[in-house]
């Protein structure tokens, strides 16, 4: 059993666990920091109730500034340890993104919440699409420099997943042929 609570800090001197798995990027600890420094009710912690081990982590955001029309949710890292996989913490960690994404007090009211995903991360594609997210873009050489021997196009690639908030009552942010819309990183990042 977990315990979700705040992210702190100190929890990057706990969880290799969690990060040793390949699907997983990594940052520094500096980055980490930064997270819970400038977004502190975006990033959650799951630690062991038996053990006090760290069992999950989300860290996350919301960019732009409001009331810029591409304001959203932005999952940037969730992880999960091999063992503590299939008992639900995605799914509890994405609904508390999405609850302080969309509309109500404390909340931010964005359009959007989005993710992004390697393109062979077959698993988890399948998981966001379950829970409602769509593939908006794929983003070529987005995992650039993150490439093993014989990457592959799809092992480089990233999804780049949205699901609307209630904001968003057109779907505007969302469109059903997203994996044919192909661009590269600058143009996400511009």
């Amino acid at each position: 059993m977990s315990v979700i609570r705040p992210f702190d800090p100190t929890d990057i001197l706990r969880f290799n666990k969690v990060n040793q798995d390949p699907w997983t990027a990594t940052y520094h600890n500096g980055y980490y920091c930064s997270y819970a420094a400038q977004w502190p009710d975006f990033c959650y912690t799951a630690e062991s109730s038996c053990d006090g081990g760290i069992d999950a982590y989300m860290i996350a955001k919301h960019e732009p500034p409001a009331p810029d029309p591409q304001h959203h949710g932005h999952l940037t890292a969730l992880s999960i340890s091999p063992p503590s996989r299939g008992l639900g913490l995605a799914r509890i960690f994405m609904a508390l993104l999405e609850q302080l994404s969309g509309p109500g007090k404390d909340c931010v009211d964005a359009w959007f919440v989005d993710l992004f995903v390697r393109c062979n991360n077959t698993r988890a594609v399948s998981m966001y699409e379950k829970m409602g997210y769509s593939v908006f873009r794929r983003v070529v050489d987005y995992y650039h420099g993150m490439e093993g021997v014989g990457s592959t196009r799809d092992e480089l690639d990233g999804f780049d997943m949205r699901k609307s908030m209630p904001k968003d009552a057109t779907g505007r942010h969302v469109r059903p042929n997203g994996r044919d819309i192909l661009v590269s990183p600058e143009q996400v990042w511009a």
